[in-house]
């Protein structure tokens, strides 16, 4: 049995199994998130209070806190701007700031920090990819904003749209970011109980460095594409690689792009369902509470990417019958795949 660090902290742990129980971790805990904004504002004055308040409040419960924190300032960014992607522009960057106040709160207390390390490797490696490719897509150009938000608001109206970015887009979206990482803690808590990194956790350590090696390369090859298509468009020459025809296409299906529609998301859900999964082996548990997040997460894509397909479809004559060969995250085993020559024969004769 453990004493928990820094009193009240973190529960008395007496199994890996106990740090999957909701009713340790996290209930006993919950009242700490209501008394925090006075706790917080009474130590604002002295630099040691509010370090002795960081190291005495469970860290679950404060990345809640600061997750939450961020909503009004999303939301009245959003809507003075009118501009919707303000969490889009933090995606890349609050879970790695929440793994690493994991990390740094285990450090204050003393505890073992080799597996929440490793996970905050992983994620600094993780936002630096993410990041780049967002900027050199333009995310962070003053009025960029996701196409997708300015249809979602002409197809319901501003009024709705309004009730959408209160209830989840300068929201929910944020907690989402904190509770994804959640599983980081479950690995804090059973540091306590076996410190060291084992076979196992090495295994899913270098797995989700591998995922995120699979969405560079994703990411590469998208941004590579466009590229080609761009160069061929303003001098009706074909860039090496490319052929005629599938620059005319409009949409990539070359490398990872011929066997997945969307291979950089299929990745990106990988990682945090390999994360959860490593909690929940970790703690000797099927399943754990964590759960919560890694669903809303896969649900932000559950929905999104329709919408992005819908609109592509709509662009792309040929859209549809990739959609048909290609799987929407993994790749089909069963019926007919992409073909390139198939495909440009296909589109000759409906040409002729």
């Amino acid at each position: 049995m453990l004493i928990p660090a820094s009193g009240m902290a973190l529960p008395i742990i007496k199994s890996l199994g106990d740090c999957a129980d909701y009713s340790k971790p996290i209930e006993p805990y919950i009242p700490q998130l209501t008394a925090l904004p006075s706790n917080l504002y009474a130590a604002a004055s002295s630099t040691t209070s509010l370090q002795h308040l960081y190291a005495s409040t469970n860290p679950a419960i404060s990345g809640l806190a600061f997750s939450i924190a961020l909503f009004p300032i999303f939301l009245i960014v959003s809507e003075v701007n009118k501009n919707y992607s303000q969490v889009d522009r933090v995606w890349s960057i609050l879970p790695t700031l929440y793994n690493a106040h994991f990390a740094i709160w285990a450090r204050v207390n003393g505890l073992p920090t080799q597996k929440v390390d490793n996970v905050l490797a992983f994620s600094v490696i993780w936002t630096t990819r993410l990041t780049y490719n967002y900027w050199r897509k333009g995310g962070y150009q003053i009025g960029s904003e996701d196409y997708r938000w300015a249809l979602i608001k002409k197809q319901i109206g501003q009024p709705w749209f309004f009730i959408l970015n209160v209830l989840f887009v300068s929201s929910l979206q944020s907690v989402l970011l904190y509770a994804v990482t959640l599983p980081t803690y479950i690995l804090l808590l059973t540091s306590r109980l076996s410190p060291t990194m084992t076979l196992l956790d090495t295994v899913f350590a270098r797995a989700l460095m591998v995922l995120v090696v699979v969405e560079w390369f994703a990411d590469g090859s998208q941004w590579n594409y466009h590229a080609a298509k761009l160069s061929y468009q303003q001098t009706a020459k074909v860039p090496s690689g490319y052929t005629r025809a599938q620059l005319d296409r409009g949409f990539n299906t070359t490398g990872m792009w011929k066997y997945s529609r969307h291979p950089n998301f299929a990745a990106e859900q990988a990682i945090w369902l390999v994360l959860y999964q490593w909690a929940c082996v970790d703690s000797h548990s099927l399943w754990n509470w964590t759960v919560g997040g890694v669903i809303a997460y896969l649900g932000v894509f559950a929905g999104s990417t329709p919408l992005t397909e819908r609109i592509s479809a709509g662009k792309y004559p040929e859209y549809r019958v990739y959609q048909e060969r290609v799987g929407k995250f993994v790749p089909k085993l069963f019926g007919k795949r992409w073909d390139e020559r198939e495909v440009e024969g296909m589109a000759a004769t409906k040409k002729q």
